[in-house]
């Protein structure tokens, strides 16, 4: 008889041990998806950084190109009243 009582309580917490199992799994997986969330948002922090400082190279580097632009045109104006400095020069005959 005692053995009958065993068997019926072992088939009674079947479903119970299911449920356990399954909540451990589900823990488990929760867990896991928050270390992931963590992480992605760190990357995404160091991405920020990264896009941050590459936006502020680029914009250095277009005032740079700039003034590249502007010193090429007073290097050419330069040139040319140089230039003429050098034919009026020529013409004086010294």
């Amino acid at each position: 008889m005692f053995m009958a009582k065993t068997a019926t309580r072992s088939v009674d917490l079947e479903p119970i041990d299911r449920l356990e199992e399954k909540m451990k799994r589900l823990v488990s997986l929760v867990e896991r998806m928050k270390a992931e969330h963590a992480e992605a948002v760190e990357e995404n922090r160091r991405l920020t950084l990264e896009l941050d400082t590459l936006r502020d190279r680029m914009s250095a580097s277009e005032t740079l190109n700039g003034e590249l632009v502007t010193l090429r045109e007073e290097r050419e104006v330069i040139r040319s009243r140089v230039g003429e400095m050098l034919d009026q020069l020529e013409a004086l005959n010294l």
